[in-house]
């Protein structure tokens, strides 16, 4: 049995002195049902080859993009469009030319900007510096209209790392968020995902929680801000603030977990990916008394974190076994790449403090949420937004999409406001 090949580039005829003639169509107005398909029944009677399209609907107003080869007699295909497009109360340009598309240069990114608002000056800034570039905006689609506005730009031409460099500082100025990641496969097969827990899954920090019952929290919290800022290394001030609980009774470690805040979107993110193979894990500098439960709850396939010794039903004020510290935490998300098979490239870090900077290196894609500043410098990409969910417009998901496949499970979301 023959096999027959499939059509990649070197069975292709090569692109000769003679560009394909090309007609562009485009038709704009009120969107209703059949606007497509009784277009394409007119072009049918042209015989004509579909080089390229593009439809999108904002606001219920449709704009229909068309390329197609060039019939015989041009003039009548568009005397025909035309004539549809008026039986449909609708604008339509139809133009004469040569060659398909351009090919797309090297250099191909996913452009995320995250606004909350997003305002026009900052897509201008943002616009501007990818033209600075020499680079190309080849496509928009909006990813979510709220809590955030997020829109995903497709962009050809400058190399990742380049355009990274960029529009981060002039992110900054704009007060957006933007992350860029390369256009290619990986970005669609990441299937590990490993967090922080304090102050990225949930609010707050656990140890100020457990100080409180031990009447030192404001010292532990000075300790614990100093730390996440990579002022002082942190297995030491781990040692030292953990030693200010002793003779704290276990049973608070029950009252801290039920006084635990999710940070938002958090289950939506678990729930959603997991719908999608994707595995999770926490690495936390916190305790294995907290995040072990906190797995269970969720649904995470791999936890690591400190354990706190409990003698007589009294905290000793040490931990047992060795410190998950910053290099402890790239370790595990190794460790849980290979128990999940997944190769560390195709893994996601998402962590705010100095001891998470080793995991965001080692991960694929890197994410600093509401960061410490020498984080957001360090990660591939940084997102300021309190709303954890945000971290899947990064990975090409939609909030409707999202917001779809729970409605299809009974779970009913908050309604979005009106366009």
């Amino acid at each position: 049995m023959t096999e027959r090949s499939d059509p990649t580039p070197q069975h292709r005829a090569p692109e000769g002195t003679s560009r394909p003639k090309t007609v562009l169509i485009t038709l704009t107005g009120k969107d209703r049902p059949g606007v497509t398909s009784t277009v394409f029944s007119t072009l049918a009677g042209f015989n004509v080859e579909v080089l390229d399209i593009e439809q999108i609907v904002l606001r219920r107003r449709l704009v229909l993009g068309l390329l197609v080869s060039e019939p015989r007699d041009w003039k009548a295909l568009r005397d025909a469009v035309q004539q549809v497009a008026a039986g449909l109360d609708m604008s339509v340009e139809v133009e004469k030319g040569a060659g398909d598309n351009r090919s797309r240069p090297e250099g191909r990114s996913h452009v995320t900007v995250l606004g909350s608002p997003l305002r026009s000056s900052a897509v201008a800034a943002i616009a501007g510096r990818i033209a600075d570039t020499g680079a190309n905006i080849d496509r928009i689609e909006r990813m979510a209209r709220y809590p955030v506005t997020a829109i995903d730009l497709h962009v050809s031409g400058a190399a990742p790392e380049r355009l990274r460099a960029i529009l981060s500082a002039e992110a900054a100025l704009q007060g957006v968020d933007v992350a860029v990641q390369s256009a290619d496969l990986l970005r669609r097969g990441m299937r590990l995902i490993v967090m922080d827990v304090d102050s990225t899954l949930i609010q707050g920090e656990v140890i100020e929680m457990l100080a409180a019952h031990a009447g030192c929290e404001a010292e532990v919290a000075r300790v614990t801000e100093a730390a996440m800022r990579g002022e002082l290394d942190f297995a030491e001030s781990l040692r030292e603030r953990v030693a200010l609980l002793e003779g704290v009774d276990a049973s608070c470690l029950d009252q801290v977990y039920d006084d635990l805040v999710l940070s938002p979107g958090a289950r939506t993110t678990v729930r959603t990916l997991k719908r999608l193979g994707y595995r999770f894990a926490i690495v936390s500098g916190g305790f294995s008394q907290i995040t072990d439960r906190l797995a269970a709850d969720l649904g995470i396939d791999f936890s690591a974190a400190n354990e706190l010794e409990i003698v007589d039903g009294k905290l000793t004020g040490r931990v047992v076994g060795e410190v998950v510290d910053r290099a402890g935490k790239a370790r595990a998300l190794r460790r849980f790449a290979a128990e999940a098979g997944v190769p560390e490239a195709a893994t996601i870090a998402i962590g705010d403090g100095a001891n998470d900077l080793d995991m965001l290196s080692a991960a694929g894609l890197g994410i600093a949420f509401n960061a410490k500043p020498v984080v957001q410098q360090a990660a591939h990409t940084a997102v300021n937004v309190p709303y954890l969910d945000t971290v899947m417009y990064l990975l090409g998901i939609s909030r409707e999409e999202i917001e779809a496949a729970d409605a299809a499970a009974g779970i009913v979301t908050p309604a979005p406001p009106l366009d």
